[in-house]
Formats: structure tokens, sequence, C-alpha cells
């Protein structure tokens, strides 16, 4: 890993470790427009969570920070393993082990010891024994080969500064005919220079994001068959407009006149393991 990757990693790290401290959303702590339960249920049902959804799972597990659903993706099945890449505080960990019940298992991997300990707590709390947190990086995944029935990510991938070792890993992990179900935000065209360089656009998962074509490319070498993207449309402005310092930043850096979903989609992809 170079500098600029550990550079990344460190930004990425320690703004995701703030965001559990805060138990606010991606857009800042509980005092501002962005942060709270309220706001995070209304990030969730614009991205595709339903209303049922939302209230199966632990109280602080949901902190509004995908950019779709996943779990819509996946099509679980009792007694399925599902690992969660980036999993947080656990939201789409407890609806997958709700779906795969306790024949079941749900792992959850995230590189924060604040957000593994926030996602135990609220498995403790509602007394989930189908669901386990580990702490680790998305590049060099703490799970078996070959052990994994299904893969789900939210908005996690684009933050990381290698793209195709993520890949690699969830091949690797995936069983023989396993599925890879993947929500994250991409590119329509580059992004302006200034926002690259943005410590801000980084956490809140733009600068980042990577152009579609690329997604599936990335995904083709990791050896995945039959990918698959639906493209639509992410409300990135509405949360951009929060009087929080951290959207100000980005959108102080976009080019006069236009707007971040002039450049963000969020992207639904699914991906398969060959059968042999």
């Amino acid at each position: 890993m170079d500098e600029k990757e550990k550079e990344i990693k460190r930004i990425v790290k320690e703004g995701y470790s703030e965001i559990a401290r805060q138990a606010g959303s991606c857009c800042g702590p509980r005092n501002s427009c962005c942060g709270g339960i309220d706001s995070a249920k209304t990030i969730s049902k614009k991205i595709g969570y339903t209303e049922k959804e939302m209230q199966t799972v632990p109280q602080g597990a949901n902190l509004g920070l995908g950019c779709g659903n996943p779990i819509a993706l996946a099509s679980l099945k009792q007694g399925q393993t599902v690992l969660d890449l980036g999993s947080g505080a656990g939201f789409d960990c407890f609806l997958a082990a709700n779906k795969v019940g306790p024949a079941g298992k749900v792992v959850g991997v995230d590189m924060t010891v604040e957000m593994v300990g926030k996602a135990n707590e609220n498995a403790r709390k509602e007394h989930y024994t189908n669901v386990e947190f580990r702490l680790g990086e998305i590049e060099n995944l703490p799970v078996d080969d070959n052990s994994v029935d299904v893969v789900i990510s939210n908005c996690v991938i684009n933050l990381s500064p290698d793209k195709q070792q993520v890949w690699n890993e969830i091949a690797r992990v995936l069983k023989p005919g396993g599925k890879a179900c993947i929500s994250d935000l991409a590119l329509k065209k580059p992004l302006p220079k200034d926002i690259l360089k943005s410590a801000a656009a980084l956490v809140s998962c733009v600068a980042g994001a990577v152009l579609v074509d690329e997604t599936i490319k990335i995904a083709k070498q990791a050896g995945l068959v039959d990918i698959q993207i639906d493209e639509k449309a992410y409300s990135i402005d509405v949360m951009a407009d929060c009087n929080d310092p951290l959207y100000r930043q980005v959108k102080e850096a976009l080019p006069q006149d236009t707007k971040l979903s002039d450049y963000i989609i969020s992207v639904n992809v699914t991906a398969f393991r060959t059968k042999k």
C-alpha cells in the first residue's frame, strides 16, 4: 500500500469512527439537519427501505449511511451465510439475520473499533444469536475461502483505495455459485480535481467513486460472472444542503452552477461466482 492509499484509509477510518461516536448520519451529528434517528429513517426510505424493515432492527442500527438496499437484491433464504462489507452499526446485518433465520449466519466486517462495538451492543440488546461482527478491512477480509452464500455491501466499496482487491476478496470468500449484491455510488463523468482532493468528499462517499464501466471491469477481473448493474438517480444534493461543514466543503469544491448529482449516481450491482 502506497502513502496515498494509507492516507485515504486514515481519513475514512477517522471520519467513520467519529460518525459512530456521534451516532449520526454521514451528514453529521444529531444536532445537524441530517443527523439523528428521524433523518436516518428519511434517508433510508428514499434509498429503498420500507417502514417495516426499519422497525425490525435494533434502535441505533440505522445510521442513514447507505445509498441503496442490497437486501432487496439478495433474495436471501433460510440457512444461508451472508457477509456484509462495511457493516457499520449493523443495519443490513440485522435485516439479513431476520431473513436467514436461526439456521443461517450473518457476518459483518468493519474497519472501525467504534462501529464494531456499536453493532455488537445492538446485537446484545436485541438478543441476536445468528450475527457476528468482526474488525477488519474489506481488502483483507477475516473470512474463510468458499464460505459465504451472499456478499452484501452498502455504499462502502467506493471508500476503498484498492477496489480491485475488494472484488478479489469477494470472489475468494463466495462459495461456488454464490452471489454478490452491492449498492454503491458511481460516476456519470469524472469528478473535478478539487473534489478528488477533498477529505470531506472521501468520507461522504463521493471522491472514491469510479465510472460505471470501471466497476464492471473490476468485477470481471476478479473472476465474477453474470454482472448486472442497475443505475438510478441518487438524491445526494438533498443531503448536501445540510448546514454541516462536511457537505459545505464538498459543495464549495464544485464548479459554479453544478450539483453533485450531475456527477454521481447510485448503482445496484449483482454478480456471481462460477459454480465450478
